[in-house]
């Protein structure tokens, strides 16, 4: 009997072992999948100090790491189509009904209704610098999963800038402790190091399907070189914002390029408090002295496209509809010639009333050419006889709050991000408008703001934009240089991660990392 027991146990512990084994690989199905991104923009410089949308330019964090949803969002083709609202309609000229999505919840597990959307808007309205002048909001209507937004004056845009980052609906009474916002995306936002990192989890109840990954981490790597080798190293999985200068690393059969081209733009600001950039001549000279082409040719690798006005061409309201002087150095030499700015002691550089001609050029490292951009700009403008002095900063936004820091700023931007042109005039070019870096002013520009404010037909509203861009470039207030074509690099083995025209919705629910 002895002997029949001892069998009977070893025999159990044998199929322990065997179901032991078993488990193990169970176990390992079922691992955790985690992903890392390097990203150079996630960071205070960039106004990107946490994911809470409504704190400066975090939105677009909040937004492309799929934490943060609107109501409404942009097609490939750049149009407006429904999100987390299932339909919206336009009542009359100040009033809109949008019917919200059933089966949404915040990661703070409240369910997303009208109350709680109206909750966010207006604390949006009271918080952010651009969204009260975008929305012109006079009145909320929450009924059930229905809103109605009443505007101060007729908004055509207001669907358009719904879409905007800073408009991503969050769970304003869960709070934003350390940055971080109860949103309704696939992934929620546990840890964020400003300028360091982010760390996500799944939202095991989003309403849109399981996301696919379980742990995400945002990395912030603001060096292009770092990045490159973290992303050969396999330190992480994917990049955003590489310098082209190493696109050839990755392009070969490890990796997957997504490209596309979008309305982000290299672009100059002029100080119009400045007594150097404040002199049309000198503004003038600039934007005939800087060989854009070359640039994209050569310190862009061909992924760009020079820029003529605010937009590409090919929108409809793109800025190959507008005229410029175009690159010409010697018409430069003979404007400045004729305000006066001639070179009395031969050193190369001009004076005038005994100043030398000096462009104290302010830009930042983060955006990996904006650098480049500026010692293009130094050798160029030296050849008609301006010395520039480059000052590229992390603190490039405390710098060019001063009307005395700086003469030119050089800055990217996404100029048309909600596919529609008004929002880059409200945003930088008005009297009225939150980073209207350089001051400038132009009446015709006002009154074609105004205009534009309340024309609802689409093809009116592209010809004013290019009136506009017109009166900006007449003046020489803003030089275009570029837009870029934006690509995100990653492992052969990640899936879902890709590029978008308005440069949002990086992850989704459908982002994935395969073994």
């Amino acid at each position: 009997m002895k002997k029949t027991w001892a069998l009977f146990f070893l025999l159990c512990i044998a199929a322990g072992l065997v179901a032991g084994c078993g488990g193990g690989g169970g176990d390992k199905a079922a691992a955790t999948k985690k992903m890392t991104i390097g990203d150079t923009t996630f960071n205070p410089e960039n106004a990107e100090p946490n994911v809470n949308p409504q704190d400066s330019y975090a939105g677009w964090a909040c937004i492309r790491y799929g934490i943060g949803e609107t109501l409404v969002r942009y097609s490939d083709k750049m149009e407006v189509e429904p999100w987390l609202a299932n339909s919206f309609e336009n009542v009359d000229p100040l009033t809109w009904k949008l019917v919200l999505r059933d089966g949404v919840k915040f990661h703070s597990g409240r369910v997303m209704n009208a109350a709680a959307v109206k909750e966010c808007l207006e604390a949006l309205v009271k918080t952010h610098d651009r969204a009260p002048k975008d929305l012109m909001i006079d009145s909320i209507e929450a009924n059930g999963q229905t809103l109605t937004i009443k505007t101060k004056e007729p908004r055509p845009a207001l669907l358009n800038f719904l879409g905007d980052p800073y408009a991503c609906i969050i769970d304003v009474k869960a709070g934003a402790k350390d940055g971080i916002v109860a949103g309704t995306g696939p992934y929620i936002a546990v840890d964020c190091k400003s300028g360091n990192h982010l760390t996500l989890k799944k939202n095991g109840a989003y309403w849109n399907g399981a996301p696919k990954l379980d742990e995400l981490t945002i990395r912030t790597i603001s060096d292009g070189n770092t990045l490159a080798a973290a992303l050969q190293s396999g330190e992480i999985d994917a990049a955003y914002g590489m310098a082209y200068e190493s696109y050839p690393l990755f392009q070969n059969d490890k990796y997957r390029f997504s490209q596309v081209a979008t309305s982000r733009a290299f672009f100059l600001w002029m100080n119009y408090e400045s007594p150097i950039a404040s002199d049309p001549a000198v503004r003038k000279a600039i934007a005939m002295g800087v060989n854009k082409e070359v640039f994209v040719k050569t310190l862009l690798h061909g992924n760009g496209y020079p820029g003529n006005g605010a937009f590409p061409a090919g929108f409809a309201f793109g800025g190959d509809k507008a005229r410029t002087d175009g690159c010409d150095p010697e018409g430069a030499k003979k404007v400045l010639e004729a305000a006066g700015w001639v070179d009395t002691d031969g050193d190369g550089i001009r004076e005038k009333n005994g100043q030398k001609l000096t462009i104290r050029w302010l830009t930042y490292p983060s955006r990996q050419e904006l650098p480049l951009l500026a010692e293009f700009a130094q050798a160029e403008l030296k050849k008609i006889g301006m010395s520039v002095e480059v000052n590229s900063t992390a603190s490039h936004n405390k710098i060019r709050k001063d009307p005395a820091g700086w003469d030119v700023y050089a800055s990217a931007m996404v100029t048309a991000p909600t596919g529609d042109p008004e929002y880059f005039f409200a945003s930088c070019c008005l009297d009225a408008s939150p980073v209207n870096n350089g001051h400038f002013h132009s009446d015709r520009l006002e009154a074609l703001a105004k205009e534009m404010a309340g024309e609802f037909d689409p093809a009116k509203r592209a010809a004013l934009a290019v009136e506009m861009q017109q009166a900006i470039l007449d003046d020489n207030g803003y030089v275009f240089c570029s837009f870029l074509q934006m690509s995100q690099i990653a492992k052969k083995n990640v899936t879902d991660y890709d590029a978008h025209p308005c440069d949002y919705y990086q992850i989704t629910a459908k982002t994935d990392k395969t073994n």
